[in-house]
């Protein structure tokens, strides 16, 4: 398949518009920066290689988002990764008061975390995210109100503040 510069450029641009979105979600599904780094360049492959919406600024977000939640799921799914164990690591380029947060938030439940991810991290109303996660609203609006609960519990037993 032929890419012509244009769409090099347009390609070019949203990997580095969207690269530590992609990241982000990647590392709070998988917990592993290895795993998250090698999901980013799957989904950036995917971005070269399909018929992604380059041209349409409005769709191109939320597709990103869902080619790169769909690879963590089918990571997660994988014979490989269910058979291995992580190497501990230190994630140094988050600050502590982050990292704890974010550690927190990886203690929820799966079907809660891209919810609360989105939700508060990407700025998505409730609408917009049960259109991108393919859910009905007031499905994501329960699992919205149930992940607050459980991450307010979670940061209370850890001793955090929240509000």
């Amino acid at each position: 398949m032929k890419i012509s510069e244009d769409d090099k450029r347009i390609i070019e641009r949203l990997i580095y518009e969207y690269a530590d979105m992609i990241f982000r979600i990647a590392y709070q599904n998988l917990g592993n920066r290895a795993d998250a780094e090698d999901i980013f360049q799957e989904v950036c492959i995917a971005l070269i290689t399909k018929t992604a919406p380059i041209h349409d600024e409005k769709h191109i977000k939320n597709w990103l988002i869902r080619v790169t939640i769909n690879k963590c799921t089918n990571f997660h799914k994988s014979f490989w990764n269910r058979n291995r164990e992580n190497l501990t690591e230190t994630i140094e380029y988050i600050p502590p008061a982050g990292k704890e947060l974010l550690d927190s938030i990886r203690r929820l439940p799966p079907k809660y975390r891209n919810i609360i991810y989105l939700y508060y991290y990407e700025g998505y109303s409730i609408a917009e995210i049960s259109e991108l996660l393919n859910m009905n609203k007031n499905t994501v609006s329960s699992a919205l109100s149930r992940a607050r609960k459980q991450l307010g519990e979670i940061l209370t037993e850890e001793g955090l503040s929240y509000g």
